[in-house]
């Protein structure tokens, strides 16, 4: 819980400190122009993926399978908007590795892991 304050505060304030830098080399409108475009373009991109991991999701449980993958990479997927909607660069730079496919793996294996790792403690309860 500590680490979570923590980056409460520090991504903020380098969010703060990339938007002032760049800025003042850019200019203030063309900052907020990015922002705006890539809010906009990677919440369409989050969408596209989403829909397509639940196409695969259902065609894995037509063939009676478990869509087990295909849920973590819905919650990544997930994450990765909840970053991209997140005004700043450095959100839309983390939420956009969590939404394509190719850079999502290592992410997806550290979801996996911790997962497991829980399970094995008896740490996830599920209540109906």
């Amino acid at each position: 819980m500590r680490w979570l304050l923590l980056v409460l505060l520090i991504v903020p304030a380098l969010e703060l400190g990339i938007f002032i830098w760049l800025g003042g080399i850019i200019g203030p409108w063309w900052i907020i122009a990015l922002i705006i475009l890539s809010g906009i373009l990677g919440i369409s991109f989050a969408k596209n993926q989403g829909i397509e991991v639940w196409r695969q999701a259902q065609q894995s449980m037509n063939q009676g399978q478990m869509p087990t993958k295909h849920i973590v990479d819905g919650i990544c997927i997930l994450v990765g908007a909840v970053f991209l909607f997140a005004p700043g660069f450095l959100t839309d730079i983390i939420g956009l590795f969590l939404i394509m496919p190719w850079t999502r793996q290592p992410f997806k294996k550290i979801l996996q892991k911790w997962i497991m790792w829980n399970v094995s403690k008896k740490t996830i309860i599920y209540r109906k």
